[in-house]
């Protein structure tokens, strides 16, 4: 990023940000990455929704988690966000889909077991503004840290 400090410079040589809290070998990508938990067919034509360079991946389990990366649940209730939650690290974005149908009674389950989104019925592109929106979230966590972690300095 290249700033110029002196609108009114003779030399106009403009002045390089080094001061900024970005070392890009440390930063996570930047790169939007959903790790799927459960059977794809509930996110079936998901990926034609999302932007370019988003990356969906079909894990096992939790266990195939990888750091930084939005977690998809396809199946499961409260058990399972409560399961991620309790594994994953606090910062992991956690979006599940539960049946078109469900009552709001399991939807207040899946948000209050520690799910960020809950999603009925996994319609493709409500679901990826869902997705994009918790992206923008984290991406918006990691900058604030790190403007908390540039202050304590």
């Amino acid at each position: 990023m290249l700033v110029q400090l002196n609108r009114q410079n003779d030399d106009n040589v403009p002045i390089t940000a080094t001061d900024l809290p970005l070392n890009a070998s440390a930063t996570l990508s930047l790169t939007p990455a959903v790790a799927v938990v459960g059977p794809a067919g509930r996110i079936a034509g998901l990926r034609d929704h999302l932007r370019p360079g988003w990356t969906l991946r079909h894990v096992h389990d939790l266990d195939d988690v990888r750091p930084g990366e939005l977690v998809l649940l396809t199946t499961g209730g409260d058990d399972a966000v409560r399961a991620a939650r309790d594994l994953l690290p606090r910062r992991t974005r956690i979006v599940a889909v539960v049946d078109e149908t469900a009552p709001a009674a399991l939807v207040a389950a899946v948000l209050t077991a520690g799910a960020d989104v809950c999603v009925r019925g996994g319609q493709p592109a409500i679901l990826a503004g869902h997705l994009a929106a918790c992206h923008r979230r984290q991406l918006a966590d990691r900058w604030a840290a790190l403007s908390a972690a540039a202050a304590h300095q």
